[in-house]
């Protein structure tokens, strides 16, 4: 038997990876210390900087396995079956009720609490 673990992925992923981080530090980095140039120019370079940045890290496996997962939960909250009008309103009155209710005992427990430790100070 083999112990072997395969490397999911290309060999370049962690080069990959390392180019977009410089890119958004750069970006960060240049939109600080470029506070003099206009204020376009600096939005251009960032706005640029993470475009960039967004497609080499969308080229990788992880990338890539991050696009599928997000086309499969879009296509399962496609799915789901959504509550219509009427039991979004008895579930939010419910819920308001139960609220209001919880609120008053509290507030009971802490008046006979307060009451009896003045009570007991004087």
């Amino acid at each position: 038997m083999s112990t072997e673990l395969e490397a999911s992925g290309s060999k370049l992923d962690g080069a990959k990876w390392l180019i977009v981080v410089a890119l958004l530090v750069a970006a960060t980095l240049g939109n600080q210390y470029a506070a003099e140039a206009s204020v376009w120019l600096r939005i251009a370079g960032v706005a640029i900087a993470c475009v960039l940045a967004l497609f080499l890290a969308w080229t990788t496996s992880q990338g890539h396995s991050l696009v599928d997962l997000s086309k499969k939960s879009w296509a399962e909250a496609q799915r789901i079956v959504w509550p219509g009008k009427d039991e979004t309103w008895q579930t939010t009155l419910i819920v308001l009720g139960v609220v209001l209710l919880s609120s008053l005992l509290l507030w009971g427990i802490d008046s006979l609490f307060g009451w009896g430790i003045s009570a007991i100070i004087g």
